[in-house]
């Protein structure tokens, strides 16, 4: 094919071939012609000499965008399951002392256990599933170790030792047991006691009672309440012997006084006032019970005020009761005596130590037989009997102490909201309550309450309308109310991910799809015969034909890289102005195919 024939081919019946990819034959020989496909002078090649002509095949190779999007999905799911198979870490010890923490991160070392730190440094985590296990290898070994020791101070007693020795190290000991004790309570993050014990007497007069200073170190934004307070008093005093409650002293480490000087002897404590509003709390929610069913939920109130008695009061009598008549008496004991007194005649017998004997005790007289020998004779002169009864006395002992905590008097106050009363047509009103309903109210509560006149318990049920809020959502329309708003939200948010992705779809995973698998390539139109009439240089069926074959290619091509499209309009232009390149090119694709 001469020059001249060449010059009446139309540039744009071989496009497709001048835009044709990197890498292919046809780009191949046409670099060998001396084509610029590049767009700007000179091949990618030849402006970049150092980049090695695979990486060029790479770039060209339209498979290379699915690879990689692969090779970061495979990425991406590895590490979410090396994420996932990551352990679960916990805290092993929190708020240990350095050295402490410098033992206990050399143990785990040593025993080949990862570790990390949180909350800077204070906290110590391992695996959960280590946790337990790690806590009591560690504490085999005593860690961590605290700043107090305990009873076991005594375990290893030197033989010999001092009396006075034995007796600081029993001292010591309690203390630190004492500072155990108190630093197990959730709030104290660290505590430190002193004993004041003095020597022991046996005189009576020189003993001094013991006495304790307790310093607790608490968490931050906490404190200690009276109960609390109160309770550590009683348990450092009954720790050790004859130590009074009122010589125990507790102090923050602001160094606030947290035992007042008044508090142990006098004054409510912590549960007395507790106890009083138990009695409160117990008897509104009886009102509250009985009210809740009649009128509604939240149409009743009421408030409690108790008045409790915390005196204590011990009370011994004796009481004697008027003598009662004999008959109706109990005898304690009775003595009865009699005497009787007799006359004798005069001295007979034989003087002597016979005749001189004292009188003989009455008897019965002997009188003469029926033969008529004579007998002694002898007539009573004094009679006397006496008797004594002793009679129990009406004595009534009686002891009698209060129970602390009693009940004075009770006070409550009740409010009633009016009643709701629909009418006939459907509008509701607010009427009271009449007298009589109002009257049961009453009795109902002080039926609930337990109400005792002779004490003085005071009820007062007021009915009355209760003042509510409005409701700012009453006059919006449905679909503004905030339920409606919180469901837009939610569809907003889904419509949202959604969009996401269809933007990833259409972006980055159809356009990679496409260069994967491109459509296959359309046969290319023969040139046309020299005998064919020519319009503008071809045959109009063949410029059409073209035309239609270049339309096809560019549609085919549309999404390839930005600089195909510039390499192609290039070429155009080189073709629109030298046709003879054109047609040197395809005289070179007719002699390499022969």
């Amino acid at each position: 094919m001469d020059s001249s024939a060449n010059s009446l081919i139309n540039p744009d019946a071989r496009m497709g071939l001048a835009g044709a990819q990197p890498g292919t034959a046809a780009a191949a020989q046409a670099g060998a012609a001396g084509v610029d496909l590049g767009g700007s002078g000179g091949g990618f090649a030849t402006r970049f000499p150092g980049i090695p002509a695979s990486l060029s095949q790479m770039r060209g190779n339209p498979r290379a965008p699915l690879i990689f999007a692969v090779a970061v999905l495979v990425a991406v799911v590895a590490g979410l399951i090396l994420w996932s198979r990551a352990p679960d870490y916990k805290v092993l010890y929190s708020n240990v002392s350095d050295q402490d923490g410098g033992a206990i991160v050399a143990a785990l070392q040593q025993a080949n256990v990862p570790y990390k730190f949180s909350d800077g440094g204070g906290a110590i985590l391992i695996p959960a599933d280590q946790v337990h296990e790690m806590r009591l290898r560690l504490a085999s070994q005593g860690l961590p170790k605290s700043g107090s020791v305990g009873f076991e101070l005594m375990d290893n007693q030197k033989f010999g030792i001092s009396q006075f020795a034995e007796q600081v190290n029993y001292q010591r000991a309690l203390e630190g047991e004492l500072q155990r004790t108190i630093e197990s309570i959730s709030t104290v993050k660290t505590a430190r006691v002193h004993l004041a014990i003095p020597k022991p007497t046996v005189f009576v007069r020189d003993r001094e009672a013991p006495s304790a200073s307790v310093l607790v170190n608490l968490y931050p934004g906490r404190m200690l309440d009276e109960g609390q307070v109160v309770a550590i008093t009683h348990m450092v005093s009954s720790a050790v012997p004859d130590m009074p409650v009122r010589n125990v002293t507790i102090i923050d480490q602001d160094g606030n006084l947290l035992t007042q000087p008044g508090a142990n002897g006098s004054g409510l404590d912590a549960t007395q006032l507790k106890y009083v509003q138990q009695i409160e709390h117990n008897t509104q929610q009886r009102i509250d019970a009985i009210l809740g069913p009649l009128f509604g939920a939240g149409n009743a109130r009421s408030t409690v005020s108790a008045d409790i008695d915390f005196s204590k009061n011990e009370q011994t009598s004796e009481n004697y009761g008027p003598n009662a008549t004999p008959q109706q008496a109990a005898i304690r004991s009775q003595q009865t005596s009699t005497a009787t007194e007799m006359s004798q005649g005069g001295a007979s017998g034989v003087p002597g130590a016979l005749s001189n004997q004292p009188p003989q005790p009455a008897s019965a007289p002997i009188v003469a037989g029926a033969n008529g020998a004579s007998g002694v004779s002898t007539t009573p002169i004094s009679d006397r009997k006496d008797s004594t009864t002793n009679y129990e006395l009406d004595r009534t002992v009686s002891h009698t102490e209060k129970a602390i905590g009693g009940i004075k008097r009770l006070s409550v106050a009740v409010v009633v909201n009016y009643m709701r009363v629909v009418d006939a047509k459907g509008h509701a009103t607010m009427q009271p309550l009449p007298a009589d309903k109002l009257a049961q109210v009453t009795q109902l509560v002080k039926d609930a309450m337990g109400y005792d006149q002779a004490r003085g318990d005071s009820v007062n049920v007021m009915n009355s309308t209760f003042t509510t809020i409005a409701d700012p959502d009453a006059d919006l329309p449905w679909w503004r109310t905030k339920d409606m708003i919180a469901l837009y939200r939610q569809i907003a948010l889904y419509a949202g991910i959604g969009a996401v992705a269809l933007f990833l779809y259409f972006v980055m995973v159809k356009p990679a799809l496409r260069r994967a698998f491109p459509p296959p390539p359309e046969p290319v139109a023969a040139l046309p015969s020299p005998d064919e009439p020519v319009l503008d240089g071809l045959p109009s069926a063949a410029a059409a034909a073209a035309e239609d074959e270049v339309e096809g290619s560019l549609v085919a091509l549309e999404s390839d890289k930005a600089k195909y499209e510039r390499n192609l309009e290039y070429a155009r232009q080189i073709a629109r102005q030298d046709p003879k390149i054109v047609a040197t090119v395809v005289k070179s694709w007719v002699s390499d195919e022969h």
